[in-house]
């Protein structure tokens, strides 16, 4: 943490640290200045919010979707595949979408030539690039997020599923008054950790998946910053955006924490 102090200096490697000049906010102004800054902060932005919206219902719809299956075995089994692809690592992930969307051979594409539909370069279509990280990120993370709320559902008190039976509530009713009360406190948690990283999304995946066709999309912060200070060896200018990044983040994440007090009386503090 207080070696971000490179961001006000001009690093050398030879001097180390703290025996390099001090450069003030040089770098912080050149990122700002610099015609890309604006676009690498609306893509992260954009991709951010479009992975929050899709990814935080949808483990919560599996939840409580699976709490309501009686039959063990069949629970069990989808609980086992929707929770497997997490422990897929994120390259061998990635080669899987480029093999299933490659222009030619890939599985999505033989389909759609199987319908008289000509093939699509998925992954070189700068417009298609924020769904196909989203939606597969879903594919990977839904069923073991998903585990949180059902650890949160089997703490729901039964005597609120018998009044809620003996009131007369159907499926639908339980679900609205006992289930969603029952993992809101976990989900108010998990949502002002997610919007706490709003601007820091996955690194790994977005490089591997990005290629020359598609950065007007795919070029983030986290990409920018790895490129301007390891590939290029601009540490000092890297340090300061990606401290910009994380101040955002912290400003963000202390912001929702308050709301979140306010409007539930649950929060991380």
């Amino acid at each position: 943490m207080v070696n971000a102090v490179i961001a006000f200096k001009d690093y050398n490697v030879v001097k180390g640290i703290w025996g390099s000049p001090w450069a003030g906010t040089k770098y912080f102004e050149m990122f700002f200045q610099n015609p890309v800054a604006m676009k690498l902060i609306a893509n992260t932005l954009i991709l951010s919010l479009y992975q929050l919206v899709v990814s935080f219902p949808i483990p919560i719809i599996l939840a409580l979707a699976l709490n309501e299956v009686k039959n063990y075995r069949f629970r069990r089994l989808v609980q086992m595949v929707t929770y497997a692809p997490y422990f897929i690592s994120t390259v061998v992930m990635v080669s899987v979408i480029m093999l299933f969307l490659a222009p030619r051979l890939g599985i999505v594409n033989q389909l759609l030539g199987s319908f008289g539909i000509e093939h699509i370069n998925f992954l070189g279509e700068a417009g298609m690039f924020r769904s196909i990280h989203v939606w597969s990120d879903v594919w990977q993370t839904a069923g073991y997020s998903a585990i949180i709320y059902l650890a949160a559902l089997a703490g729901v008190d039964p005597a609120l599923y018998e009044a809620a039976r003996v009131d007369g509530a159907n499926r639908l009713q339980k679900i609205i008054h006992v289930d969603l009360p029952g993992i809101m406190p976990a989900a108010v948690i998990i949502l002002i950790l997610s919007v706490g990283n709003i601007m820091s999304v996955s690194f790994e995946k977005i490089y591997l998946l990005q290629n020359p066709l598609n950065t007007e999309t795919s070029e983030v912060i986290s990409t920018y910053v790895y490129k301007m200070g390891l590939l290029n060896s601009n540490f000092s200018f890297a340090t300061a955006v990606g401290l910009f990044n994380a101040v955002i983040n912290l400003v963000l994440l202390v912001i929702v924490n308050a709301v979140a007090r306010r409007v539930s009386n649950n929060s991380l503090w």
